[in-house]
């Protein structure tokens, strides 16, 4: 897509990142466009801009955010050390997907692993997510394991 710029996120985006999150009707996140929820993302956000290891990203087009996307880097005593990015919360705004911006944000984050010499890139996604495993697949990724969650407030 000409014209789709991936950067970091900045606190003015928060906003249109939470309304993403707040849209999915699939992740069951609690996320909300209510105003009082926004100290709580404003604390995230700040938390993640502190952190050496944490990257919290958006695609924008236009002068509108349009995507999101966050990555740890993730370094394992298995595998001798082998230091992974893990990418969290991928977010295309509904009315933006099928455009090939989710494309363009994973191959961001494989392009920044190469960079730094990453031995990989390892995501989750829902289960209910079936279209989303197809299209990590067609990009390359491949399910190799099973993933186990414990909510505890």
């Amino acid at each position: 897509m000409d014209g789709l710029i991936i950067r970091e996120a900045r606190e003015a985006d928060i906003a249109a990142i939470a309304a993403m999150f707040a849209a999915d009707d699939v992740g069951g996140h609690g996320d909300t466009t209510d105003e009082a929820a926004m100290p709580d993302y404003l604390a995230a956000f700040r938390a993640i801009a502190m952190s050496t290891l944490e990257t919290l990203y958006v695609a924008e087009f236009d002068g509108q955010v349009i995507g999101t996307f966050q990555t740890v880097i993730l370094t394992k005593l298995a595998g001798r050390g082998a230091v992974w990015m893990v990418v969290e919360g991928v977010q295309t705004r509904e009315d933006m997907r099928g455009r090939g911006i989710g494309a363009t944000m994973i191959r961001y984050c494989i392009s920044e692993a190469e960079k730094r010499g990453l031995s990989g890139v390892q995501l989750t996604s829902n289960m209910a997510r079936i279209d989303a495993h197809r299209f990590y697949e067609k990009l390359g990724f491949e399910k190799r394991h099973f993933g186990f969650r414990l909510k505890l407030k």
